[in-house]
């Protein structure tokens, strides 16, 4: 008897709701394990968002934010 046949043998051993259970949980370890590859970019962050940020946009907002940073600390 392989897995499969395992797991159904038992899923009908159980009433309606625990085999309700069982099936959420198989749900939650299919979308657990089916992971997305992580964003690494500001352009692949913002992707979901349907922002288009340009180059001289991320350069603009560096500039502004590191623009009075002290270069020389003593």
């Amino acid at each position: 008897m392989n897995i499969e046949q395992a797991v159904l043998e038992r899923l009908r051993q159980l009433l309606i709701d625990k085999q309700q259970q069982l099936l959420d949980f198989a749900e939650f370890l299919s979308q657990k394990t089916t992971s997305k590859t992580p964003l690494r970019t500001v352009r692949g962050f913002c992707a979901d968002l349907k922002v288009d940020i340009t180059e001289e946009d991320i350069a603009q907002a560096r500039q502004e934010m590191w623009g009075n940073f002290p270069r020389d600390i003593v």
